[in-house]
């Protein structure tokens, strides 16, 4: 090993700038962990000519990812430009030329996780991604290692800071989405188009790395079932309240035996569950395990230092494998084979929120249905709506399977007495 250890930067936005950062305030520490000073070799960004809030010699910054991958004198690229064709070529080529890898990128490890792996495995290289999901807190670190004797079996989290703070804000403060969702956008809590954020697809690529290391399977993006939170309304988050629960846009991934279910989705909490408290832009990620029971993981899920913490960390990792030389030992092949379960496999509570006729007949036309499917309430409300022949009724089920679900949810909005199934939505646990 050479006297200096060297990294090249595959980007200098929000995170990169915050890598440099620690990377030049952290060299005690740095030095302390790993014997060896730390420097950033060369760094590449978009425009030379931006300002930042990082100082870089003018050698240093290069408009040409090449100059970093190809650079012989670079040990380690550290990769935080986003996207998922420019930086996989890069990530490629860095891994053929024998370099160590470290990325944030989300979107390229739920979709060429696995490749990239193996590739990186036949080189004789590390690759990590420890900031790829829910930014400063170190979940990808725990499964692999702090977990790693156990077998889990569940995890579920909030994996997405734009989404639990849209649905923070609309719960505490009684604002309608799109007025919440401005207001995001103003403080940079979510991007100007926040499709990724908001349908869920942001948390789905997370839930399927989360699943592929926690249950040692090859999940895939599209073995996700999504679904975001632009459909939820402040009077659904009035009854949630009213009934005890609190929504939250949950991922989760459930095993039993080789079969498994991962999903995003709102759901709603009982208000004593330890995610119901996780407020804001804040993420968490419960993680059941055979031996060691519940644990959860709190932190920042975003935001330049945390999540360049978990880069930087990452880079120590690689370092000292680098010092004992144990490099490209770290992307084991998944143990199991995935069978996704059926939908009469998934098990679940539910909500329903239903416009009906104010008339006889109307509620025992609906219990029936209940009835005919044998699945019982284990909460109800019935309250008329002002001005209107109509009411509404707030339906919370016992547990059944998804398959009985969709076909209650299909008959009810057919049935004569129910005007329109306003929404619907999961339950997690509650007494």
């Amino acid at each position: 090993m050479s006297e200096v250890l060297k990294v090249g930067l595959l980007g200098l936005g929000t995170v990169g700038s915050g890598v440099v950062k620690l990377i030049e305030n952290h060299q005690q520490e740095l030095r302390h962990q790993i014997g060896l000073p730390v420097q950033v070799e060369k760094v590449l960004v978009r425009d030379r000519s931006k300002a930042r809030d990082v100082v870089l010699s003018e050698e240093s910054v290069t408009l040409y990812g090449e100059e970093i991958v190809e650079n012989a004198n670079i040990d380690v690229v550290i990769e935080v430009m986003g996207g998922i064709t420019l930086a996989k070529e890069y990530i490629v080529r860095a891994l053929k030329n024998g370099k160590h890898v470290v990325t944030a990128n989300k979107d390229l490890m739920a979709v060429h996780g696995a490749e990239l792996l193996s590739l990186a495995a036949e080189n004789g290289c590390d690759l990590f991604y420890e900031a790829s999901v829910a930014g400063g807190i170190p979940i990808i670190r725990s499964l692999t290692d702090g977990l790693a004797a156990d077998r889990i079996t569940k995890m579920m989290g909030i994996v997405n800071g734009t989404t639990n703070y849209i649905l923070t804000k609309m719960t505490k403060e009684g604002l309608d989405y799109e007025e919440v969702l401005a207001q995001a956008q103003s403080l940079g809590f979510a991007e100007s188009d926040p499709t990724a954020d908001v349908e869920g697809l942001d948390a789905a690529r997370k839930m399927a790395i989360l699943a592929t290391l926690g249950f040692s399977m090859d999940v895939e993006l599209d073995d996700v079932v999504v679904r975001g939170i632009s459909s939820v309304t402040k009077t659904d988050l009035e009854y949630c309240e009213q009934l005890g629960y609190t929504m939250k846009l949950i991922g989760l991934a459930d095993r039993d035996g080789d079969r498994v279910e991962v999903s995003v989705q709102p759901t709603l909490l009982p208000k004593e569950h330890p995610l119901a408290a996780v407020n804001d832009e804040y993420n968490a990620v419960y993680v059941y395990g055979e031996a060691v029971g519940e644990t959860m993981f709190y932190g920042p899920g975003a935001g330049s230092l945390p999540t360049a913490t978990a880069v930087v960390s990452d880079l120590v990792s690689v370092l000292k494998n680098m010092r004992y030389r144990v490099n490209g030992h770290d992307g084991a092949k998944p143990l199991h084979k995935k069978t996704l379960k059926a939908d009469n496999e998934v098990f679940a509570k539910y909500f329903f929120r239903l416009k009906v006729l104010d008339k006889a007949g109307t509620f025992s036309a609906i219990t029936s249905l209940f009835a005919e499917k044998d699945v019982s309430f284990e909460k109800l409300l019935q309250l008329p709506i002002k001005g209107e022949a109509a009411a509404e009724i707030i339906i919370i089920t016992h547990t059944t399977d998804k398959e009985t679900y969709e076909y209650l949810h299909r008959t009810l909005a057919a049935l004569d007495v129910v005007q329109s199934v306003e929404s619907s939505y999961r339950v997690e646990g509650g007494k």
